[in-house]
C-alpha cells in the first residue's frame, strides 16, 4: 500500500539537528516503510497513493519505551508507605520486600493473569503514542516463571498494535531458595534460563542488575558470556545505588545500553563512549526512591554518549505508566533539553534496543511509525507536566489510533 501524509510539520529526529524540522512536510510510505521524507514542494505528483491530510498538525516518530518491567503479579503499595516513613531501597530489599516480594506474586500468577495485567499497563503507554516497547522478565527467578514472563511479553505484540523487544533479566535478584548462594543461582541463570530463552526465541537481549543488593560484575559477566555464546546482545542495570564497576564490565561486552547510572564514574562514561553504549535515563525511579545523586548528564554530553529516556515501569521503584510524564521529569530534574529528551524516546531509545535505522526517526527505510500531535512545537511534549496524547498514531503505516482516540 502506497501512502502519503501531507499538510503537516515534521520533527524527523534524524541526527545532526535538534528536531530535524520540516515546516511543510510530506512523508511517503510503501508496504509499511518510509520511502521519502521532505518538503511538500519537492514531492511532485502523488500518483495513485492514498493521501492523508494531517490538518496542519505536527508529526513525529512513534515513541519508544526502551526499559520496562510490565509483566508481573501484585503491587508494592505497602513499600511506598515504608519509604515515606524513611525506609531505603536496600533496607526494604533486605527485609524481604522489593523485587523478591513481586517474585512471590508473579510465580503465583498464571500466564492468562500476567497477560491481562501487562496488556492493561501497555495500553496506557500506547495511548501516548508508543509504538515500540521493551519488556523484561526478572520477577520469576526460576526457569519456569522467567520463560512464562517472556512468553507473555511476546504475546503483547500479538494482542496489541506494538512492536515488542524482549529482554531476559533472570539475574535481577537472588531468589529465597538460593539465599547466600549467589554463584549457584548464577549457574541456573546461565543454564538453563538464558540458554533456553535463547533457544526458544523468547529473548532479544540479556540484562542483569549489578549492585550490592543483587550481583557483582564478575557474576554478571558469566551471564553475559552465556548471552554471547547464544548471539544475544546485552544491557545492564548499572550504578543505580553505588558504583560497582559494572559499566566498564558491560562496555567490554559492547553492551547496547547501561541504565540508571546515577553513580557512574567518568571512567565508566568513557568506557560507554568507546563501546557506543547508550545511557538510559529513568527519572521515575530517581523520583520514587527520593534519590539525591543526579545522573551525570553533562558528562554524557561531554563524552558524546547518547541518552535515552524510559519509564522503568515496574511495581516497586518506578510505578510509572506515562512516557510523556518522563519527558517533563528529565528536563525538570536533570536539565536535559526538550530536544534531548524527545530524542531519548525516539532515536536514542531505538539505538538502546539495537533498532536504529528501523525505528525512532522519520527517514527512508524506517518503519512508518508516526505520531500526530496538536501543538505549536514539539518542545511542548516536555513542557507540559504530562502532555496531551497524540491525536492519531500509525504503526507500520496503518492507522491504530485516530483523532477520536479510538
Amino acid at each position: 500500500m502506497h501512502k502519503v501524509w501531507l499538510n503537516c510539520s515534521a520533527a524527523t529526529m534524524t541526527p545532526g539537528s535538534d528536531w530535524g524540522e520540516i515546516a511543510d512536510a510530506a512523508i511517503v510510505a510503501r508496504d509499511g516503510r518510509i520511502t521519502w521524507v521532505g518538503e511538500r514542494a519537492e514531492l511532485g505528483d502523488t500518483g495513485d497513493a492514498e493521501v492523508i491530510d494531517l490538518g496542519g498538525r505536527w508529526v513525529t516518530p512513534g515513541l519508544i519505551d526502551c526499559h520496562t518491567h510490565l509483566v508481573y503479579g501484585g503491587t508494592r503499595a505497602r513499600e511506598f508507605e515504608m519509604r515515606l516513613q524513611g525506609a531505603g531501597y536496600e533496607e526494604i530489599a533486605r527485609a524481604g520486600g522489593g523485587i523478591v516480594s513481586t517474585v512471590r506474586d508473579t510465580r503465583a500468577a498464571d500466564e492468562h493473569a500476567l497477560l491481562a495485567g501487562a496488556t492493561e499497563r501497555a495500553r496506557e503507554l500506547l495511548a501516548e503514542g508508543v509504538t515500540v516497547l521493551e519488556v523484561k522478565s526478572g520477577y520469576g527467578l526460576d526457569e519456569e516463571t522467567e520463560l512464562r514472563m517472556l512468553r507473555v511479553a511476546r504475546q503483547l505484540g500479538d494482542v496489541l498494535p506494538v512492536t515488542v523487544s524482549t529482554t531476559c533479566l533472570a539475574a535481577h535478584a537472588l531468589p529465597p531458595e538460593y539465599k547466600d548462594q549467589p554463584d549457584a543461582y548464577i549457574d541456573e541463570v546461565c543454564r538453563p534460563v538464558v540458554a533456553r530463552a535463547a533457544d526458544l526465541g523468547l529473548a532479544d537481549a540479556v540484562d542483569g542488575f549489578c549492585e550490592r543488593i543483587a550481583f557483582d560484575r564478575h557474576q554478571i559477566a558469566r551471564v553475559f558470556d552465556t548471552a554471547r555464546e547464544h548471539g544475544l546482545p546485552v544491557r545492564l542495570h548499572a550504578e543505580q545505588l553505588s558504583d560497582q564497576g559494572g559499566t566498564e564490565m558491560a562496555a567490554s561486552y559492547g553492551a547496547l545500553s547501561m541504565d540508571h547510572l546515577e553513580y557512574v564514574s567518568e571512567a565508566g562514561v568513557r568506557a560507554m563512549a568507546a563501546a557506543g553504549s547508550v545511557a538510559v535515563i529513568m527519572p521515575g525511579a530517581f523520583y520514587t526512591l527520593r534519590e539525591t545523586q543526579l545522573p551525570p548528564v553533562q558528562m554524557f554530553r561531554d563524552h558524546a554518549v547518547p541518552m535515552a529516556v524510559a519509564t522503568d515501569a515496574n511495581p516497586g521503584s518506578s510505578p510509572a505508566r506515562s512516557l510523556l510524564l518522563m519527558l517533563n521529569m528529565v528536563c525538570t530534574l536533570f536539565r536535559m533539553t526538550p530536544a534531548e529528551a524527545f530524542a531519548g524516546v525516539t532515536r536514542e531509545a531505538a539505538r538502546a534496543l539495537g533498532l536504529q535505522g528501523e525505528y525512532g526517526t522519520l527517514a527512508t527505510g524506517c518503519h512508518a511509525d508516526l505520531a500526530v500531535w496538536d501543538f505549536d512545537h514539539p518542545a511542548e511534549l516536555a513542557y507540559w507536566i504530562k502532555a496531551p496524547p497524540p491525536v492519531a498514531v500509525y504503526r507500520h503505516g496503518g492507522l491504530v489510533r485516530d483523532v477520536a482516540g479510538q
